[in-house]
């Protein structure tokens, strides 16, 4: 048997004469695997949260919207290009303004688009199920469940729209106002666009803002690779038209999500750093209560290397064990969170009731390595000081 794997076993065994070093040996190990098993439970709740909001905006704000610095500047010719070029993406031609939608009550502003529904189902999931029950003609609207709840509206209900768009009236200019049917609802699992976007038939909203026919604000692009066609769809386009993709529309809110999940990653790994510290003190203390033996061992010839290997590998057994059952733990708690309704959220607020799970591989990982790296550098300095003992010193006095 090896120097190092005999003092290993025998190092590690309850002393009952120092009980207080196999306690903080315990103790380094449990915390160890306690802050390893939170930092992964609060990796994947943080990164189910990016993913949740990053699939929701994804369908809110589409994939890719084809814009124009000027209203009405995209026509039924350079879509029928587009789709003959790029046969692999489903196009849908919109119009879009601002209006006050007026309750009994209350005004809501928001924005209106004008879809053709045969089009708009196709890359619109959240709006889907109301297209396939009333796909919308004439002064027919949908409204966020945020919208419909804010203002009492019912279905097959009146609702009065003020557009932005004035029109004459004797000596003054007066808004433009329609009577629109609901005819449904949706939600995105976001209030903020559930209060904020409804939906109306093209051909109505062209009409009321005096749109030639074939005319359009924009194009909205359903694309399962946005980030390489976002390029080649540029390259086709007109000059004057932008392409623009979803997390171009909201940039600094993943900025914003990323800084925070950083953050967050740098303070849990802290508490890995303090348990180790236990792993530190731990190992010192047999240290100490071992020169003797330690002495002896490099007299009857081992060497400072074999020493310093011998308690590295205490420190690594210590540490590394704990990382094992703290990623069994953080694992398990994944799946408890994941799987089961232990934790219920709002769903008006975080448009799930269900806590979002999704640890990544590479955040799984950067916490494995980063814990192995800290109980690693926690574990050297014992294990150096172990192979500096004075020979001659130590045993001459003790």
């Amino acid at each position: 048997m090896s120097l190092a794997k005999y003092l290993l076993f025998k190092y590690l065994r309850f002393d009952k004469s120092q009980p207080f070093i196999t306690l903080s040996a315990v103790l380094a190990f449990l915390g160890v695997s306690v802050g390893l098993m939170v930092l992964i439970v609060a990796m994947a709740i943080m990164n189910g949260f990016d993913k949740e909001f990053e699939r929701k905006l994804f369908t809110m704000n589409y994939p890719i919207t084809i814009l124009s610095p000027f209203r009405g500047n995209i026509d039924d010719k350079i879509l029928a290009d587009l789709r003959q070029k790029f046969t692999h993406l489903k196009f849908s031609p919109f119009i879009s303004t601002q209006v006050i939608t007026k309750g009994a009550n209350s005004l809501e502003g928001g924005v209106i688009f004008g879809i053709n529904s045969a089009d708009e189902k196709h890359i619109n999931s959240v709006i889907l199920d109301a297209l396939k029950q009333n796909e919308l003609s004439g002064y027919e609207i949908l409204v966020g469940n945020g919208l419909k709840n804010e203002l009492g509206l019912n279905i097959d209900e009146k609702v009065t729209l003020i557009f932005t768009k004035a029109d004459p009236s004797g000596f003054s200019l007066i808004p433009k106002m329609k009577r629109f049917e609901v005819k449904g609802t949706f939600s995105s699992g976001l209030i903020a666009y559930d209060k904020a976007y409804s939906y109306t038939s093209i051909e109505a909203l062209a009409k009321i803002l005096d749109y030639p026919e074939g005319v359009y604000d924009g194009i909205h692009v359903f694309s399962n690779k946005p980030f390489d066609d976002i390029k080649t769809l540029q390259n086709a386009l007109p000059n004057g038209l932008k392409a623009i993709g979803w997390w171009q529309q909201n940039g600094n809110f993943f900025s914003a999500l990323e800084l925070e999940k950083r953050a967050l990653f740098i303070v849990l790994m802290l508490i890995i750093l303090v348990a180790s510290l236990n792993i530190v003190s731990s190992l010192l203390m047999t240290v100490m209560n071992r020169r003797q033996e330690i002495a002896l061992l490099l007299a009857l010839g081992a060497s400072k290397g074999e020493i310093k290997k011998s308690f590295f590998i205490q420190g690594i057994a210590i540490g590394g064990g704990g990382i094992i059952f703290g990623i069994l733990l953080g694992l398990f708690g994944v799946y408890l969170l994941g799987n089961f309704d232990i934790i219920s959220l709002p769903a008006d607020v975080y448009g799930s009731s269900k806590l979002p799970m999704e640890l990544s591989v590479i955040d799984f990982a950067f916490i494995v390595i980063g814990a192995i790296f800290i109980v690693a550098i926690s574990s050297y300095y014992p294990a150096k000081k172990a192979s500096e003992v004075d020979i001659l010193k130590t045993l001459r006095n003790e």
